[in-house]
C-alpha cells in the first residue's frame, strides 16, 4: 500500500490540511541531505556525492554511520520507479567490492581533510573501526513511488536484502515551509537473513604487527605518574581487564593513552605480563621488583591470596621511547581510543600523528 504523508493545521476548532507543493523538491533535497544527513532520522557522515562507478553512472550520495557501515543514497528525480529500485541494487553490488581503503579514497576526496579527523567530529570523537563497509544500507529518496516498486522493495526486504524508500513531502502554510518524512518499513525489519555484504573480506585494517594500544586507567588503584618514572604498563582488577594486557607479547611497541586525556607515551615491553607482586622493572641496569619500589598507588598488589590471579593487577616492564606527565598528554580528533586496556593499533592516522608529535621514527621504536 502506498505511504501517504499528512499533516494538519489546526485552525481553531477546524483541522485545515496542508497541501503538498508541487515544487521541484527532488532537485533540491541532494543537496538538503548532503548538507544535513540526520534528515534520514540516523547520525549519519557525509563521505561522497555524485561519485562516478567504473559504469560511467554516479552514485547521488554516499553515507557512512558510526559503525563504519556505507548508506547508499539514491534519489528517485526523473527516473521510473522500477529504474531507481534498479539503480541502488546496482549501485550497492558496486559497493559491496570496496575494500577499507577504496572507501576511505572516496571519502577523503568528497571531505578534502584526514578521513578519521571528519569521523570522529561527526561522531563525538569516536574512533575509525577496524571493519569498514561490512554492511550496506540502500535508500531510495523520493516524493511518492507506485505500488508495484513498494511491493518490489518490501519482496526484497523479507530476503534479507536491506533496501529501503525515504519519503520526503514539501508543505507551505502561509509564510512558512515544512519537510515532512516517513519511512516505507521500520529499519530493523530488514534484518531476518544477514546482508550480503556480512561475509565480505578485506574490510579490516592492516596492521603493521607491532604497535599496540595500551589504556592506562589512571585513578585510585593506579597511577600514570608511577609507571612513567619506573618504565611499566598495568591493568587488573577483573579479567576483562587483564585478559587483553596479557596478550601483549615482549618486543611490542605500546602507545600509551589516558582515558579522557590523551596519549603520554611510546615504548616497547621488555617481558610479557605477570601479577604485580611478581613484576619486575629494569632500573639503572638492574631488574628491580616493581612492588617494592616507593609507589603512588596501591595496584591491589599487597593482598595478592585475597583477590586471586583473576581479580590481580598485572604489569609489564617497558623501556620508554618517550613518556611525558599527564599535563602534556596529546589528542587530536579522530585519533583511536578504545576502552580494552590493549589491542592491536591498526589506525595509521593515529600512529602517523603519534610520530610526528612525539618525533619518533615509525619503522623503529
Amino acid at each position: 500500500m502506498a505511504v501517504e504523508m499528512g499533516i494538519w493545521r489546526i485552525n481553531g476548532s477546524q483541522p485545515q490540511r496542508l497541501v503538498p507543493s508541487a515544487m521541484p523538491l527532488e532537485s533540491m533535497l541532494e543537496q538538503y541531505l548532503s548538507q544535513d544527513p540526520s534528515l534520514l532520522g540516523d547520525n549519519l557522515m557525509i563521505i561522497g556525492r555524485q561519485v562516478r562507478t567504473p559504469y560511467n553512472t554516479y552514485v547521488d550520495l554516499l553515507a557512512m554511520d558510526v559503525d563504519g557501515d556505507v548508506h547508499v543514497l539514491e534519489l528517485k528525480r526523473d527516473k521510473t520507479p522500477r529504474d531507481v529500485v534498479a539503480q541502488v541494487l546496482d549501485y550497492g553490488s558496486w559497493i559491496s567490492t570496496l575494500d577499507r581503503d577504496a572507501i576511505i579514497a572516496v571519502a577523503t576526496e568528497y571531505l578534502r581533510e584526514p578521513f578519521e579527523a571528519a569521523f570522529g567530529r561527526a561522531f563525538d570523537d569516536a574512533p575509525v573501526p577496524d571493519d569498514i563497509n561490512t554492511d550496506l544500507e540502500l535508500t531510495v529518496v523520493a516524493s511518492s513511488l507506485d505500488p508495484s516498486s513498494e511491493r518490489i522493495v518490501t519482496y526484497l526486504r523479507e530476503f534479507g536484502v536491506p533496501i529501503n524508500v525515504v519519503f520526503f513531502s514539501f508543505l507551505e502554510d502561509e509564510d512558512r515551509q515544512y519537510l515532512a518524512r516517513s519511512w516505507l518499513a521500520p529499519a530493523e525489519s530488514a534484518d531476518a537473513v544477514p546482508s550480503p555484504g556480512g561475509t565480505k573480506k578485506g574490510k579490516r585494517a592492516q596492521w603493521n604487527g607491532q604497535d599496540w594500544y595500551v589504556n592506562f586507567g589512571d585513578g585510585l588503584g593506579r597511577s600514570w605518574e608511577d609507571g612513567r618514572k619506573y618504565g611499566f604498563i598495568s591493568a587488573g582488577g577483573g579479567e576483562w581487564y587483564s585478559r587483553t594486557l596479557r596478550n601483549l607479547p615482549e618486543g611490542a611497541r605500546v602507545n600509551v593513552y589516558l582515558p579522557q586525556r590523551g596519549y603520554v607515551a611510546v615504548g616497547t615491553t621488555l617481558r610479557t605480563a605477570v601479577t604485580f607482586d611478581k613484576a619486575e622493572v629494569w632500573i639503572q641496569g638492574t631488574w628491580q621488583s616493581l612492588a617494592s619500589l616507593p609507589l603512588q598507588a596501591r595496584y591491589r598488589h599487597d593482598r595478592e591470596d585475597s583477590f586471586g590471579e583473576d581479580l590481580a593487577e598485572y604489569a609489564i616492564p617497558v623501556e620508554w621511547s618517550v613518556a611525558v606527565p599527564e599535563e602534556e598528554a596529546y589528542r587530536e580528533t579522530g585519533m583511536f581510543a578504545s576502552t580494552h586496556s590493549a589491542c592491536k593499533l591498526r589506525q595509521d592516522f593515529t600512529l602517523q600523528k603519534l610520530a610526528d608529535h612525539f618525533g619518533l621514527n615509525r619503522e623503529n621504536p
